[in-house]
């Protein structure tokens, strides 16, 4: 190499391999490549990367799903990682689609500076809790799914079966039906009825427990986190943790608590026109966090004295009950920011950088 140039590159990310791309300060296009993505891949790209330049920055689509590993070995390897969303779907149909094409925008993105956004990191405490959240929200999801099976079973159950069950209590009607012996003959409607019954009622009874074993695993992990974010008034471990979550193992990332609430869509959005002077609610951003926010609102409006002052002196003012949980989502939001920063040790590196 003559020179050390200065170059730009972009990845677009994929479930076997990545698409990658260089471009020069100016814009123009040097070279694409594709690698494997394996640990000898990364290597190999970073290291063609390389050939070209000085590496300035490297634009990555997906860094929470396919590029997730990518982005963590080139910032292991001390290279600048942009984090770019797709393209947008009417200039991508005006200049077509396919991998080059994508990985040149992802590395154009960032030389105009539209994508400027840091990854999350994933190395510390808060990626294990995502990973246990993920776990516990799939057996949620389940066993509701299996009390509403129980529920419909019983309806067209036969009579005799349908009359003994219909008025117990959920948890009577779990620990009911997982204990019954339904015999054998899967031949009469009423018979096969309780079998599919016992079934479901101890999947329940499983998923239950394993719900359980989470929140102790999730317990531990957010004291151990974010003790004081989780003894803030309604705030609970589960909106805790999708708080810590949504600002990740590196909150720095966060400029201010107003990137914070706009990453949470928490930040008003202006909607004023002539004489009319208001703000209304932003329906972008992180809805499971802005769900979090929500949910805090709602118990403190319930709960806290402090909350239920505001609310009625903003509803003598003529405030609706929306606007009133927007302004309070974004107070919420302001005063949880300055908990999300804590002290962790950050796992070792998953891929060698040597």
């Amino acid at each position: 190499m003559a020179d050390e140039t200065a170059v730009i590159g972009g990845v677009d990310t994929h479930t076997d391999f990545n698409q990658a791309a260089v471009i020069d300060p100016i814009g123009r296009h040097l070279a694409t490549q594709a690698f494997p993505t394996t640990p000898d891949g990364y290597h190999r790209l970073l290291g063609w990367l390389c050939s070209h330049g000085e590496v300035i920055a490297v634009g990555v689509e997906g860094t929470g799903a396919y590029g997730s590993e990518l982005a963590r070995y080139l910032q292991d390897s001390q290279i600048t990682v942009i984090e770019v969303d797709r393209p947008d779907r009417r200039a991508r149909r005006a200049g077509g689609k396919s991998d080059p094409i994508d990985a040149y925008a992802a590395a154009t993105a960032v030389l105009t500076g539209r994508a400027g956004g840091i990854p999350k990191a994933r190395d510390g405490i808060v990626e294990a809790i995502r990973t246990l959240r993920v776990v516990r929200r799939s057996a949620v999801k389940a066993r509701t799914q299996i009390i509403n099976q129980i529920r419909s079973l019983i309806i067209t159950a036969p009579g005799e079966v349908r009359e003994q069950l219909r008025t117990l209590p959920p948890a009577q009607l779990i620990k009911h039906l997982a204990r019954s012996r339904p015999g054998t003959q899967t031949s009469e409607p009423a018979c096969a009825a309780k079998i599919a019954l016992r079934r479901l009622a101890r999947r329940h009874q499983y998923l239950t427990a394993e719900i359980n074993d989470a929140d102790a695993e999730l317990q531990t992990l957010m004291t151990e986190a974010a003790p004081e974010l989780v003894a803030l008034p309604g705030v609970g471990i589960e909106t805790a943790a999708q708080l810590l979550i949504t600002a990740s193992d590196n909150p720095e990332r966060l400029a201010s608590e107003a990137s914070f609430a706009h990453l949470c869509a928490a930040a008003p959005v202006p909607a004023s026109s002539g004489r009319t002077n208001r703000h209304r609610l932003n329906r972008g951003g992180d809805r499971r966090a802005n769900h979090a926010l929500h949910m805090i609102a709602l118990v403190r409006m319930r709960y806290d004295q402090r909350t239920q002052a505001y609310v009625a002196r903003r509803t003598a003012e003529g405030m609706s009950k929306k606007d009133i949980l927007r302004c309070l989502k974004r107070f919420i939001a302001r005063e949880v920011y300055k908990y999300l920063t804590y002290q962790h040790t950050p796992s070792k590196p998953l891929i060698p950088t040597a």
